[in-house]
């Protein structure tokens, strides 16, 4: 449980990490590879996904799945309960 709540942390995060983490890597990265602008934000996934299995690994802990399921629901979360929400407030008329 403890896993799927950083990785969700780490999904959740995925915005905010765009420009000090993302950046400067694509940055970093220029040169062999060129990243797409739609790249950005996967990049920014990414390198919260390791910073959460990073922290995973010093806790001892081993769980692939829930670092899987937990960074989808962080990343998607937001967006899936701004949806939910925008389908009651048509059904409640509002």
């Amino acid at each position: 449980m403890l896993s799927f709540i950083i990785a969700a942390i780490a999904g959740f995060l995925t915005p905010h990490l765009e420009a000090p983490v993302a950046r400067p890597l694509a940055q970093a990265l220029q040169s062999k590879i060129r990243l797409e602008p739609g790249e950005l934000r996967l990049l920014a996934f990414m390198a919260a996904m390791f910073g959460a299995a990073v922290v995973l690994m010093l806790l001892g802990k081993n769980a692939g799945a829930s670092l899987i399921l937990g960074g989808a629901v962080g990343y998607f979360g937001p967006r899936v309960l701004a949806a939910m929400r925008g389908d009651v407030d048509t059904r409640n008329g509002g």
